[in-house]
Order: C-alpha cells, then sequence, then structure tokens
C-alpha cells in the first residue's frame, strides 16, 4: 500500500472461477479421461458449448502434472461421457493433450453440469482437494477463469476500502484467465491461449480520466495487463466492451496503458515470469529474483507479490 500514491488507479480481474476440471470415460476405449477447460471465443453465458481443452489420462491432481499419463488416443468424432455431460472431440490442435470439445445440451444444462460434476483445476503442491470457492477472491463475480486470476487473492474489501480512503482508485474488468501450466513444456510454449475479456463503461472512464491526469495504471496481475493492452492496440484508447486478447507479453511487448503491475513471484524459467519482460529487463529480473529468494518470498501460488514498475527507457 505505501508504494501507491494518490491518484494511482489500481484495476483489477474479477472474474470467478470455473469448475473447469472434468473426469470421465473416453467412450471409444472406455479408458479414464480428463478434460480440463483452458479457453473459449467470448464471454457471454450462452455461449459455453465449444471450448479448447488439455486431456490427460488416468489420474488426479494428486500427481504432478508433469508426469501425469496421457490420454487415450483421441480422434475427431470421439465421444466422452464426462459425468452427466456429453461431448465430442471436434478436432485435435497440434498437440496430441490440446483439443477443441464440444458439450452437448443447452447453456442452461451446460451449466448446470459444470457445476454438479466439475472440480476446479488443481495441481500436486495442495494435496487436500480444493472446493470452488477456494479459488476465488473477494471481488470474484461472473464465472469466467479457467484457473483463478491469482493476484487477486491479495485483494480485500478491507483493501480497496483503505485504497480509498487514500485517494487511489478501483476498478475491475472480467478476463477468462487460463491455464498455468500443462505439464508439457512444448506445449505450455503455447499459452497463453486467446482469451475473452470484457471492459465495463464504469472502468474505461476511469482509466480515461485517470491518464488525462498523468496518473498511472497499476494493474493487479497480467491478466488484467493482456486485457487492456489488447484493448488499446488499435489506437491507444480503452473503449468499453469485449475483446479477445491474443497478444503475448514479453520483452517486445510496447506497452500502451499500464504503468506498474501487482504480481506474484514467479520462477526463473515459467511462462509467467517472460510475461514480466514486458515491464523490465531480463537483468533487472534475475537482480529481483536474487532478492526474493534472499528474504526467503514463496511463489505466486503460496501468496507473496510484488510491485514492479514499467521501465522508462
Amino acid at each position: 500500500m505505501d508504494l501507491l500514491q494518490p491518484g494511482d488507479l489500481v484495476v483489477a480481474n474479477d472474474a470467478a472461477t470455473l469448475p473447469a476440471s472434468l473426469c470421465g470415460i473416453h467412450i471409444p476405449t472406455g479408458r479414464a479421461i480428463e478434460v480440463r477447460l483452458a479457453a473459449r471465443r467470448s464471454l457471454e453465458r450462452t455461449q459455453v458449448d465449444r471450448f479448447t481443452a488439455v486431456v490427460f489420462g488416468a489420474g488426479d491432481h494428486r500427481t504432478r502434472t508433469e508426469d501425469r499419463l496421457p490420454p487415450p488416443e483421441l480422434r475427431p468424432g470421439d465421444q466422452l461421457a464426462l459425468g452427466r455431460l456429453r461431448a465430442t472431440v471436434e478436432r485435435l490442435l497440434d498437440h496430441p493433450r490440446l483439443i477443441c470439445v464440444y458439450l452437448h445440451g443447452s447453456p442452461q444444462e451446460i451449466w448446470a453440469s459444470l457445476a454438479r460434476h466439475g472440480k476446479p483445476i488443481q495441481y500436486a503442491h495442495v494435496h487436500q482437494p480444493l472446493a470452488l470457492h477456494d479459488t476465488w477472491s473477494s471481488i470474484a463475480a461472473q464465472p469466467a477463469a479457467f484457473e483463478p486470476p491469482s493476484a487477486g487473492f491479495m485483494l480485500s474489501w478491507g483493501t480497496v476500502a483503505a485504497l480509498a480512503a487514500r485517494g487511489i482508485g478501483f476498478a475491475t474488468l472480467t478476463h477468462a484467465a487460463g491455464l498455468s501450466s500443462t505439464g508439457d513444456p512444448r506445449l505450455d510454449a503455447r499459452f497463453p491461449l486467446d482469451e475473452p475479456y470484457n471492459i465495463p463503461k464504469i472502468t474505461a472512464a476511469a482509466i480515461s480520466a485517470a491518464r488525462m491526469r498523468g496518473d498511472r495504471i497499476i494493474a493487479v496481475g497480467t491478466t488484467v495487463v493482456r486485457a487492456l493492452e489488447a484493448a488499446a492496440w488499435a489506437n491507444g484508447q480503452i473503449l468499453a466492451g469485449p475483446g479477445l486478447a491474443r497478444l503475448k507479453l514479453g520483452p517486445e511487448t510496447h506497452l500502451r496503458v499500464v504503468e506498474a503491475i501487482v504480481s506474484g513471484t514467479h520462477e526463473n524459467g515459467t511462462s509467467h515470469h517472460e510475461l514480466l519482460r514486458a515491464f523490465v529487463p531480463r537483468h533487472v529480473l534475475a537482480k529481483m529474483d536474487e532478492l526474493l529468494d534472499f528474504h526467503s518470498y514463496r511463489t505466486h501460488e503460496f501468496g507473496d507479490s510484488v510491485l514492479i514498475e514499467r521501465n522508462a527507457a
């Protein structure tokens, strides 16, 4: 809080996490399969029949992702039984574990089945199964994210009130945060996938006003950066409404909107760590990593965060 100043505008992702892990049976072989929903094209509540998904064989989150069994050999047209949901493999996406899947049923039936049968995507560092509400931040609203926009866990409504008391603005957007890891470096290199977002009118107006004043836009997490920079790609202006974030943040990214980011601490070599190079060069991140290790900061799954300001150069 002490690193922020009056006039700053803090923007957070209010996406609630979906129960995006669906276990079931690959009907052609009778073998177990886990389907982890990973992306869709729109946040419209009625458009929930087609997803990009990552698939695994038998097992659960207690096995490290990189050690999970491969799925049964999949072909377009294969049928999947996922609890009460029925699904069809529409096509393979250049990797044996990345598919486009079609969920059968009306939007109401699909939402009900997800709620009844789906579980939050989880990794082996937390052995106890998570309840869905464990993956929601305090500001969680529309179910949209496939994994939690984890930087938002640092926020509480008390924090938001404290920001307001210091003259610091707060606004939200909704971005469908995707998977953080698949356990396969070749597949992980394709992430993040295209992700839909929506920027409310009140948020677009707050950003415009802050920029006109010359005040900082501070993103809570990389998903917020990705949404805002995607929205500003055409002409540098933030327009309200839906969009699809296609850009990948990295050292070549020219940031137009966001001056600083609040992020979890990420291990060197991970895709999330590379995203931070949009703000500062590699040698600055290396020095930051040294300090984080020296002071025993915990990685982002366990709650510690950093504030990184954009390199002025």
